[in-house]
C-alpha cells in the first residue's frame, strides 16, 4: 500500500474518532442535569466553549480535508492544521497532567473522555509527524497559530464573570484569584509558544533534510 493511501486511512480514522468522541460528549453533557446549566440546550451550547471540544473539532475538519486531498497550498488551511495539532497536544497534556480524576464521569462520559483526551491526540500528533505533509509551516504561519489560543483565553475570561462559569478550574478567577489565573494562563501560553516554535522548526528541518511528504 502506498504511503498516500496509508495517510488517507490514518486521517480518516482520526476524523471518525474525533466525530464519535464529540458526538458522545455533547449528548452526555446535554443530558447531565448535574451540570451548572439548567437546560439541555444550554449545556450542549456551553460545551462548545471547552478548548477540548474546539481542538478536536479543528482536528476533525483538517484531517477530513487531508483525507480527501492531502496536497493543499492554502496558508489558512495550514494555520488551522497547526492549530489543531498543537491544540490537541495541549488538550491531552493539560488534561492528563492537571485535570484527570477531578470529575465524576458516567460510563459514556468516560468513553468520550478517553477518545477526546487520549485517542485523538495520539492519532493527530502521530499523523502529523508520520505523514505531514511537510514544507508548509512558516514562522508567519506559526505567529498566526498563536492568535487562536489568545482569542480563546480572552473570550473565556470575559465570558466567565458574565455567566458565572468557567470551563476549567485553573481559569476560574472566583476560586483561584486573578493572580493565580494569570500565572496559569502565562504557563499555558509559554507551552503554546514553545510547541508552535518546535513544530515550525521541525517542519523546516524535515524539509531541508528531504523528508517532507509531498503526495
Amino acid at each position: 500500500m502506498k504511503k498516500e493511501q496509508v495517510a488517507r486511512w490514518w486521517f480518516t480514522a482520526t476524523v471518525i474518532m474525533a466525530v464519535v468522541g464529540l458526538t458522545i460528549q455533547v449528548l452526555v453533557t446535554a443530558n447531565d442535569d448535574r451540570s451548572f446549566f439548567e437546560t439541555p440546550a444550554s449545556r450542549a451550547f456551553n460545551t462548545l466553549f471547552f478548548f477540548t471540544i474546539q481542538s478536536n473539532a479543528i482536528v476533525a475538519v483538517t484531517s477530513g480535508l487531508l483525507a480527501i486531498r492531502p496536497a493543499r497550498n492554502s496558508t489558512i488551511f495550514w494555520v488551522f492544521r497547526l492549530i489543531g495539532v498543537i491544540g490537541i497536544f495541549v488538550t491531552g497534556f493539560v488534561y492528563n497532567t492537571m485535570l484527570a480524576g477531578l470529575y465524576e464521569l458516567t460510563p459514556w462520559g468516560s468513553v468520550a473522555n478517553s477518545i477526546l483526551h487520549l485517542i485523538v491526540p495520539v492519532l493527530a500528533v502521530l499523523g502529523w509527524i508520520l505523514f505531514g505533509p511537510r514544507s508548509n509551516a512558516t514562522w508567519t504561519c506559526g505567529a498566526l497559530v498563536l492568535l487562536y489560543p489568545i482569542a480563546w483565553l480572552v473570550v473565556t475570561l470575559i465570558r466567565g464573570p458574565i455567566i458565572d462559569w468557567y470551563p476549567y478550574p485553573f481559569l476560574n478567577v472566583i476560586t483561584q484569584g486573578y493572580a493565580r489565573v494569570a500565572l496559569n494562563a502565562l504557563l499555558i501560553a509559554l507551552l503554546f509558544i514553545a510547541l508552535t516554535a518546535g513544530a515550525v522548526a521541525f517542519d523546516r528541518w524535515s524539509t531541508r533534510r528531504g523528508k517532507q511528504v509531498t503526495f
